[in-house]
This record gives structure tokens, C-alpha cells and sequence, in this order.
């Protein structure tokens, strides 16, 4: 039996429609997902007993989707069966995002579970390589794609982001806590011309159990306010929502989605 950790996001509840059997919907108090009612909620500082309930229920296979506040831990609601785990969710909280997951997700493994990715359980979350819309990348685009690549990874290995904005060889935005939403956003305000193209990648060497980058619908449209050309995303490397509709919005609003091999 598979359980849903479901966080923020619309990720968690187009997985769960994408399933034949539907998963035990679960999630972290604080982080509750927008669209879709869990079955069972936990707190963190109850994640031993949390666990001890999902093994009694028959859960063999957890699965991370959507994005989760960092709690702020409350010592006096820790439970016995959590206090053994308390040193490595004290690591945890205190690490970047991709080390926060790995210590989750090893929680999950040594209580006997497996641990597996969105795109693992649903595989046609991801987009494989080529360019789906009406307006291809120009001659501009490719050293810009280039950059971008470049600039993610730099970023990524300070654990800081996995997106940024590059017009004409220079990083006019990068992703930082408030995700790319905010980026694009920010951007909007900028008035120093239009052009230039949205990047967006995994870390490298991440665990793409957790926190694989996502677009959706809404994202083609703050490029677009943005004033960007196109959208270039590593191929089956980040979650596509609504991808009939993403392609639809690009080619009406003008801007290309371009799906680059790593």
C-alpha cells in the first residue's frame, strides 16, 4: 500500500488523480496540501508513532510530493516512540533542503519502507526531450540556455535554488527560499526590456525521490508578464502539471517550452 505525504502545491492532488488505486493521503500539520483532504495528519514531533500507525495500516511505500514548511520544533509534544529520531530531525532542520530530505527519507527506509519518487509512481509528470510548442528557441536562446545551466548549478550546490532568468547571457533573476513563482514576480517589476528565458533544473546529484522541480500553468503566465521569450526545462528532469494545457498556454501567449537534455 502506497501513503501520500502530501505538501503545498497542486503536485500532490494531480498525482493522486493519476493513480489507479488511490494512496493513503497523508500530511505534516502546517504544511497541508491546497487541493485535496488528507486521511491522516501528523506533527513532526510525532513522527515515530505517525509511522508506527502507517506500518499497522499496511503502508509498504511512501511517497513525497509537494513543498513542506520547515516546523518549528515544540520539545514538550515529542513523543516516545519520536524520541530515538530527535537527533537526526535535529540535523535535519538544521541542513539545506536536499539534506533535510535525505534524513526524512531515511527514516522512512529504516523503518522498512520504500521511498519512492512522483515521477516514479506517476512517470508522465515528466516531459521528454524537444520543443512541444508553436515558437521555437532563436539563435539567442541557446548560449542563454547555456547560462542558465551554468547559473543553476552554481546555485543548486549552495542549496539555494533551481531556477533563474537569463537575458542576452546575463542572470537578471535567480530562485531563492520564495521559490520561482516570486522570482517571476519580482521580475515583473524590472523595467530593463523584454527577452531572455526562465531556466529550470534539478541540483545536481540530488535525491529526486523529494523536490524535483515543478512548472505548471501559472508559471507560463508570470513568464510571460515577465516579459520572457520561453521556458527551458532539463528533460525528465522536472514535474510538468497540466501539460496540455502549459503547452496550450505557451503558444498563446507567444513563448516557447523547451525541454533541453541535461
Amino acid at each position: 500500500m502506497l501513503a501520500l505525504i502530501a505538501g503545498q502545491g497542486a503536485l500532490p492532488a494531480e498525482l493522486a488523480a493519476r493513480l489507479s488505486d488511490r494512496p493513503l493521503i497523508c500530511a505534516m500539520r502546517g504544511s497541508e496540501p491546497d487541493h485535496i483532504e488528507p486521511e491522516l495528519t501528523f506533527r513532526l514531533e510525532q513522527l515515530g508513532s505517525f509511522i508506527a500507525r502507517l506500518t499497522a495500516s499496511g503502508v509498504t511505500e511512501i511517497c513525497l510530493a509537494g513543498a513542506v514548511r520547515r516546523p518549528a520544533i515544540e520539545p514538550g509534544e515529542i513523543d516516545a516512540e519520536t524520541l530515538p529520531l530527535v537527533p537526526v530531525l535535529q540535523g535535519a532542520l538544521a541542513a539545506g533542503d536536499d539534506g533535510a530530505l535525505r534524513a526524512i527519507i531515511g527514516i522512512f527506509e529504516q523503518a522498512g519502507m520504500t521511498v519512492r519518487a512522483a515521477h516514479e509512481v506517476a512517470p508522465d509528470l515528466l516531459m521528454a526531450e524537444g520543443i512541444p510548442t508553436e515558437i521555437k528557441p532563436g539563435e539567442l536562446d541557446k548560449p542563454d540556455a547555456e547560462r542558465g545551466a551554468e547559473v543553476v548549478d552554481a546555485m543548486s550546490r549552495a542549496d539555494v535554488g533551481q531556477s533563474c532568468a537569463v537575458r542576452r547571457g546575463q542572470a537578471i533573476a535567480v530562485e531563492n527560499l520564495f521559490g520561482t513563482d516570486w522570482m517571476l514576480s519580482a521580475l515583473q517589476k524590472r523595467p530593463d526590456g523584454t527577452g531572455g528565458l526562465l531556466f529550470k533544473a534539478p541540483k545536481p546529484g540530488q535525491d529526486r525521490r523529494a523536490d524535483l522541480p515543478t512548472i505548471g500553468v501559472q508559471t507560463v503566465e508570470l513568464a510571460a508578464k515577465a516579459g520572457l521569450s520561453g521556458i527551458v526545462l532539463e528533460a525528465a528532469g522536472v514535474i510538468v502539471l497540466n501539460q496540455d494545457d502549459v503547452v496550450a498556454t505557451c503558444n498563446r501567449l507567444g513563448l516557447f517550452l523547451w525541454l533541453r537534455s541535461a
